[in-house]
């Protein structure tokens, strides 16, 4: 009977001791090994390039770049790279942007005791996974309008508490401009008022947290 060949993992994530935990999952299951770790996105790109893993596991907060720009750069160098968004953030448009960068699985931390593995051998079989929850919530606002690069620029002042004139100052907008825009993203985000626009794009992942 043939050896199955070991799944060579790459760890990506700027806590130590959670790389340590996953490095002890995976190394304690058979046909599985952590052949390298990565604290930020520039470490991740050259630690995937130096030993090809069969699996990136990859947060998406990360310093030195976004766990989104690293996959971006590791699929470009590598086309057939399988990686696995492994974050505690659950929003929707993070996720979307995690497999347009070329992610093949989408894993919450607090699902990583139960599903960890299953996940790893699903995507090295060439599968794609992403929890439940999370695709009802992609499909829920697919075809919906996106906001514009302006619209996130007010947005994000305004989840700094300014106002509509502060907005304007700071953007060289007039106010009435700025009005038109908390509108539209009002509007594009289904909230009732400011402070609930901001509650929803943190909740989707538009805004950091």
């Amino acid at each position: 009977m043939p050896m199955t060949r070991t799944i060579r993992v790459l760890a990506v994530d700027d806590h130590p001791l959670l790389r340590a935990g996953i490095a002890s999952v995976i190394n304690a299951e058979p046909g599985m090994e952590i052949v390298a770790e990565a604290a930020d996105a520039h470490e991740a790109i050259a630690a995937y390039r130096q030993h090809r893993p069969d699996i990136t596991l990859m947060d998406l907060r990360l310093s030195k770049g976004t766990g989104i720009e690293a996959i971006s750069a590791i699929r470009s160098d590598a086309p057939g790279a399988r990686i696995i968004v492994l974050t505690t953030f659950g929003g929707d448009v993070l996720a979307l942007q995690a497999f347009k960068a070329g992610a093949s699985g989408y894993l919450l931390k607090s699902m990583m005791r139960a599903d960890l593995i299953d996940t790893i051998r699903l995507v090295h079989a060439g599968h794609r996974k992403i929890p439940s929850e999370i695709a009802a919530t992609m499909a829920e606002h697919a075809g919906e309008d996106s906001l514009t690069i302006r619209e996130l620029d007010v947005l994000h002042s305004i989840a700094t508490g300014n106002s509509n004139k502060i907005i304007a100052d700071d953007l060289d907008l007039s106010v009435h401009t700025v009005k038109g825009h908390v509108q539209s993203i009002l509007s594009k985000l289904g909230a009732g008022d400011r402070t609930h626009a901001v509650v929803i794009a943190l909740k989707r992942g538009i805004l950091e947290q």
